[in-house]
């Protein structure tokens, strides 16, 4: 293992400008798959224990290329997390805590299940799915909805990059797909997790870009 005094944005800066291999890079057809951008992980001044921020103009890059995306006719995917109101489909990853601001206390039509304002969501045309675990592909249409659409390429933003962006990452890549993280769309609770996931990502599971990048193969998409 080597060990290093640089920080984890140090390192992947580092990584980031000397890519030690090829880009997966943007194939035929994209979608963008947008995990968990709600209230209670976007809103840390409603939900201080929960929220959090890393780019602040997070929320309009998201809706910029979801926007973008939509008027080329590229398929756009929205998910957020949610329980029954007593938890008993929270699972596993729902007993760790049992709090206020825990995880399964995230209820059905609450305010921290709701989407952030900020976000354009047209569920006349978007997909709109409510998930329990971390992946955005688990026990959710998203796998048959990128295939029924010719999906090769999957733009994933959101929160958190260390958990359900990652997962929502290496599943994308599990199943197939070219996956693109553009790092002004994600946000995690400590610079630390982000950094290293980041890394993590770009070196093994996507390409870690910028959002003109996602913006300019949109743009040469022909719809």
């Amino acid at each position: 293992m080597i060990r290093s005094d640089k920080t984890a944005r140090e390192i992947f800066e580092e990584v980031w400008a000397n890519p030690a291999r090829a880009a997966f890079g943007f194939g035929e057809k994209m979608a963008i798959v947008n995990v968990d951008p709600q209230k209670a992980y976007t809103r840390p001044d409603l939900f201080p224990k929960t929220g959090y921020i890393t780019d602040p103009r997070q929320m309009e890059h998201i809706d910029g290329i979801s926007k973008a995306a939509r008027a080329k006719g590229l398929p756009v995917v929205w998910t957020h997390v949610a329980y029954m109101e007593n938890g008993a489909d929270a699972g596993v990853w729902g007993t760790r805590t049992d709090t206020p601001d825990s995880l399964q206390n995230i209820k059905y039509g609450s305010e921290r299940h709701a989407f952030d304002d900020r976000l354009s969501i047209h569920q006349d045309v978007d997909a709109v799915y409510t998930k329990r675990m971390p992946s955005a592909f688990f026990e959710t249409p998203l796998q048959s909805f990128l295939v029924w659409h010719k999906v090769d390429t999957v733009v994933v933003t959101g929160g958190s990059t260390s958990g359900c962006v990652r997962a929502t990452a290496v599943d994308s890549l599990s199943r197939g797909y070219r996956t693109i993280v553009p790092i002004e769309c994600v946000a995690d609770k400590h610079e630390s997790y982000h950094y290293a996931n980041l890394t993590d990502l770009h070196l093994k599971y996507a390409d870690v870009v910028t959002v003109q990048e996602v913006y300019a193969a949109i743009e040469e998409y022909p719809g």
